[in-house]
């Protein structure tokens, strides 16, 4: 499925008309002159599995997530893909089921939460009384050709570990996963997304339960 340009010089008839209309309705197809709509959008849900690493340490604190932040671009139902460098594209009649935020929050949390290493964890919505709080930033999370003749899944993620207690910064790293596709179709690149976002999210639980261990074993809580 090929994707289609962001900007409106490249697609003015279908993007003029689109842009300004909220996500549901981009899902459902928008009117165009003369009645027609759009071609019917597929829409892909990226499946995670995350095995636990037996060196990942069992704590006893608690931890609260934060919505992970990213640019409105980023952070689209649209599936962007970047054919060259410094251009961005949508792939046509296809969009996520959950934004990138949504998808990058549950996956992280569902690894820890299954790990079964954790004393309590849960969005920090939920308003629970954690000890620490994870904070993530997403700065990619699109299909990139690279030069190449299929893309890849890139994803890259920006965490830091906080102390509950003063918001002291206990850690932070930048995390990064590319998996290419088998092919240029879209369910293909979807597939490769599951395969970073099961990567990536693992490699944020280990972390961030090995460095809260640590900074609670140097600052024990009375």
């Amino acid at each position: 499925m090929k994707p289609t340009p962001l900007s409106l010089p490249a697609a003015p008839g279908l993007l003029r008309a689109c842009l300004p209309v909220a996500a549901a309705v981009l899902l459902a197809g928008c009117s165009i002159l003369g009645g027609k709509q759009r071609d019917p959008v597929t829409i892909y849900s990226p499946q995670v599995n995350v095995t636990p690493d037996p060196a990942w340490p069992q704590v006893d604190w608690q931890l609260a997530i934060a919505r992970p932040n990213a640019s409105r671009l980023v952070d689209s139902p649209r599936i962007g893909v970047r054919p060259v460098p410094g251009e961005l594209q949508v792939y046509r009649g296809a969009a996520w089921a959950q934004p990138p935020t949504d998808q990058v929050e549950t996956a992280v949390l569902r690894a820890l939460e299954d790990s079964g290493r954790i004393a309590a964890v849960g969005r920090l919505s939920t308003g629970l009384r954690s000890d620490y709080r994870l904070a993530m930033d997403i700065r990619r999370f699109e299909a990139d050709y690279a030069g190449g003749a299929s893309p890849a899944a890139a994803i890259e993620i920006s965490a830091k570990l906080l102390d509950s207690r003063d918001q002291r910064i206990v850690a932070s790293r930048t995390f990064t996963q590319v998996r290419p596709a088998a092919d240029t179709a879209t369910a293909s690149v979807a597939a490769a997304f599951g395969q970073a976002l099961s990567a990536i999210s693992g490699e944020v639980a280990g972390w961030t339960l090995v460095q809260g261990q640590a900074d609670a074993q140097a600052h024990p809580r009375r």
